[in-house]
C-alpha cells in the first residue's frame, strides 16, 4: 500500500471522504481491474491504450483488442497504473506508468537514455459515486508516491483547463497545481504539459528535516486528501 502525502483539506471535506487503500496493477490485480472497467460507465471501450497503442494495435481500435493489448503489457511485467480500493472492492484508477511506454505525449524529448526517469499519467477515471469526495487527489498522491518508489525523478502530466470539450480524462490543471506540479509548456491546442520534480523534492525535504534529538524518534504523519474529471477515451 502506497503512503501518499497530500496538501491539507478543510474538516468538512476530510469527513466526507471514503476509506481507501492503493495498489499498483500487476498480474494478481488484472481481474480487478477488468472489473472496475467492465462495470456501468467504465473505460471498457478504450482501455486506457488511447496514448499506449502501437502503431499496429491503432489498427485495431475495438474494445476486445485494447483490452488484450493492456493485459498483455500486463503479463510482461510492465507497469501501467495504480487501483484504487474501498472495502477491497476496486472504485478508481489512475494511468501512470514510464513515459517510455507510452507513444508520444507532447511534452520534451529529454531523459532518452533513462526510460524510468520521467514517469506520466495521462489518465483518471473514478467510479460515479465517489465523485466529488476529493478521491482525485488521494488517487494523485498515491501515484506521486507509487513513481518515486519505482524510482522515478519526475512525474509529468497534461492537464486540460475546466471548460475544455475534449481530454477532461488527463486530469485538470487545478488540481496537478495543488500538489505544486509547473507548467513547463503545451501540448496541442488543449493540454499543458506539467511536471513535479522527486529528486528536488527529496533535496529541499532533507535540506530543511529537523536533525532528531538522542532522547526522541521524528515524528511522520499522513492525511489524505479529490474531484474527478470525466473520463473520456
Amino acid at each position: 500500500m502506497f503512503v501518499a502525502h497530500s496538501p491539507s483539506v478543510h474538516l468538512a471535506s476530510v469527513m466526507k471522504e471514503p476509506t481507501l487503500e492503493f495498489r499498483d496493477v500487476d498480474q494478481s490485480r488484472w481481474d480487478d481491474l477488468v472489473r472496475l472497467f467492465e462495470a456501468r460507465g467504465g473505460p471498457k471501450s478504450c482501455w486506457c491504450m488511447v496514448w499506449r497503442a502501437t502503431t499496429a494495435e491503432a489498427k485495431c481500435p475495438d474494445g476486445r483488442s485494447r483490452k488484450a493489448a493492456l493485459g498483455a503489457r500486463v503479463l510482461r511485467g510492465l507497469p501501467v497504473g495504480i487501483l484504487a480500493y474501498r472495502d477491497g472492492a476496486p472504485v478508481a484508477w489512475c494511468s501512470i506508468a514510464p513515459r517510455s511506454t507510452y507513444r508520444r505525449l507532447g511534452g520534451p524529448d529529454d531523459y532518452p537514455e533513462d526510460g524510468n526517469a520521467v514517469w506520466s499519467i495521462v489518465c483518471f477515471f473514478i467510479k460515479r459515486e465517489l465523485r466529488g469526495r476529493r478521491v482525485s487527489d488521494r488517487l494523485l498522491a498515491a501515484a506521486i508516491a507509487h513513481a518515486r518508489s519505482r524510482g522515478a525523478s519526475i512525474v509529468e502530466a497534461y492537464p486540460v483547463d475546466p471548460n475544455a470539450p475534449s481530454y477532461r480524462f488527463m486530469g485538470f490543471v487545478d488540481l496537478f497545481r495543488r500538489f505544486g506540479f509547473e507548467e513547463i509548456g503545451t501540448a496541442g491546442t488543449r493540454r499543458h504539459v506539467v511536471r513535479l520534480s522527486l529528486t528536488s523534492q527529496t533535496e529541499s525535504a532533507s535540506r530543511h528535516r529537523p536533525q532528531p534529538r538522542s532522547s526522541s524518534l521524528p515524528a511522520a504523519s499522513c492525511r489524505p486528501p479529490g474531484r474527478q474529471p470525466r473520463r473520456r477515451g
